[in-house]
């Protein structure tokens, strides 16, 4: 079975509607017959995916560092539910597992994960569809960054990810990703 990895936010305290498309993008993720890798937790859009998943019948995979089980953040219902120690070891074992990944509206946590995946992907140590789910124009400012990027020359991003605004254009560019091309 594929799995997507989904990183986004852990907070409760966001709008409604984020909720919502995360536990849609679930309900998504098991009607195409894919899995879900993520963090583990059960709170927030974290949360309303694995449910939006296990409550279509798919099948949700959670990696989770010690410490948040210890807080009582884990979603127990995970079929597989794999203990690591440090926040490193998850990333690593969500980027093994995965097949292709979504960036959810997120925090700080949410952006150190997707863009430590395009930089594997645009070293080529990664060769997987990467997608941003745009909701609402939530990184609207952070494209707009890279665009800045490639326009003063530092790196450009092209090729490495792509855009969906809506839930309906995810899985045509996850099924549809041209391999990037590196310029190594």
């Amino acid at each position: 079975m594929k799995l997507l990895c989904v990183y986004c936010s852990s907070s409760h305290e966001v709008a409604e509607q984020y909720h919502l498309h995360a536990q849609q993008l679930g309900e998504m993720i098991a009607a195409k017959h894919w899995g879900l890798v993520y963090g583990g937790g059960k709170n927030g859009l974290m949360g309303a995916v694995a449910r939006g998943v296990k409550s279509a019948g798919g099948h949700v995979v959670g990696i989770i560092p010690h410490f948040m089980i210890d807080r009582e953040l884990a979603f127990r219902e995970a079929n597989e539910l794999l203990k690591v120690d440090t926040m490193s070891e998850r990333k690593l074992a969500m980027i093994k597992r995965a097949d292709a990944f979504i960036a959810l509206p997120g925090g700080i946590g949410t952006l150190e994960e997707i863009a430590e995946v395009i930089t594997l992907k645009y070293l080529g140590k990664v060769h997987k569809p990467i997608v941003f789910y745009n909701q609402n124009g939530f990184y609207d400012d952070l494209l707009k960054f890279f665009d800045r990027m490639a326009k003063e020359r530092f790196r450009k991003t092209e090729g490495i990810f792509s855009v969906a605004n809506t839930l309906q254009e995810i899985w045509p560019l996850i099924e549809n990703d041209v391999p990037y091309k590196t310029a190594w």
